[in-house]
């Protein structure tokens, strides 16, 4: 039974089963804002690629998570059938109901099955994979953006993927009153296009590559394993992994992300239950 000024965030899980940090994060990051906002919320958890679970349109927000595996290979799956029912019914929630939309969040594999499904991007298989702590580049509208403004540029965040999106619809985004956000850093001694790292949809649904829940605690256990160690020694050099683990704990990289993207999102989202809180 839904008390009374009860707040209820959908959290679609899509890591098939596979153990993450990744939802330790999401959860992590909904219970301290309700802490800190003094606010009723609660979540509920779907099961979204292994049991077809999907939320419905009762819930105040929605964030969906990263996961495991091809971006590509699920398309007509029954669970994207699922899902993308769900996102169709969002977006005519929030044309007929332009003063109480439902937001959206959709991180890493998420934001690259959404891009492809819509068709604002291509989705692609990296040459290597991409993991660590990385430095992401804002565009202008980036700069402006109400969740990422406050941080800086090169904001850092922790990158986690083996496909990428690139060559951006940027017409068909911004028609639709969206915009490019961030692209990866530039390497010009790389012969490749840039990927994109975040897009603005419209004003109620942004999606990023990166890992906004991704905290310290989390980051130093994966830079720990062997196999995590190993992948970045090798794109990198090992001055370059020491480097990152020195710097999880700087207050100015992956630890101001942390505190400042989903937290942000959720404000914007509940704005109407935080009437008295400064946005």
């Amino acid at each position: 039974m839904i008390q009374e000024n009860q707040i209820k965030i959908a959290v679609l899980d899509l890591y098939e089963g596979e153990a993450n940090e990744g939802m330790r994060g999401i959860k992590q990051l909904i219970s301290s804002f309700a802490s800190d906002c003094q606010l009723n919320i609660v979540y509920h958890i779907f099961d979204v690629r292994s049991k077809n679970e999907v939320p419905d349109l009762s819930y105040d927000a929605y964030i969906s998570s990263g996961g495991p595996g091809s971006p590509i290979d699920s398309a007509g799956s029954l669970w994207e059938e699922r899902y993308f029912g769900l996102m169709d019914s969002i977006k005519d929630h929030n044309e007929q109901h332009p003063y109480n939309k439902k937001h959206v969040l959709l991180i890493c594999h998420s934001f690259q099955i959404y891009c492809r499904y819509y068709g604002l991007g291509t989705v692609s298989k990296r040459k290597s994979t991409s993991f660590g702590v990385m430095p992401i580049h804002k565009t202008k509208s980036g700069k402006l953006d109400q969740i990422l403004k406050s941080l800086g540029d090169p904001m850092w965040a922790v990158d986690s993927r083996d496909y990428q999106i690139t060559q951006p619809d940027a017409e068909k985004i911004e028609a639709e009153g969206g915009a490019l956000l961030c692209i990866e850093k530039h390497r010009p001694h790389i012969d490749l296009e840039r990927a994109v790292m975040a897009i603005r949809f419209n004003d109620a649904i942004i999606g990023m590559q990166f890992h906004p829940e991704a905290d310290a605690v989390g980051m130093r256990m994966y830079l720990l394993r062997e196999d995590k160690k190993a992948l970045v020694i090798e794109k990198h050099g090992e001055k370059k992994y020491w480097e990152m683990l020195n710097h999880l704990n700087d207050p100015d990289k992956i630890m101001l992300t942390y505190a400042t993207v989903v937290p942000r999102f959720l404000m914007l989202a509940l704005r109407n239950h935080l009437s008295s809180v400064p946005l």
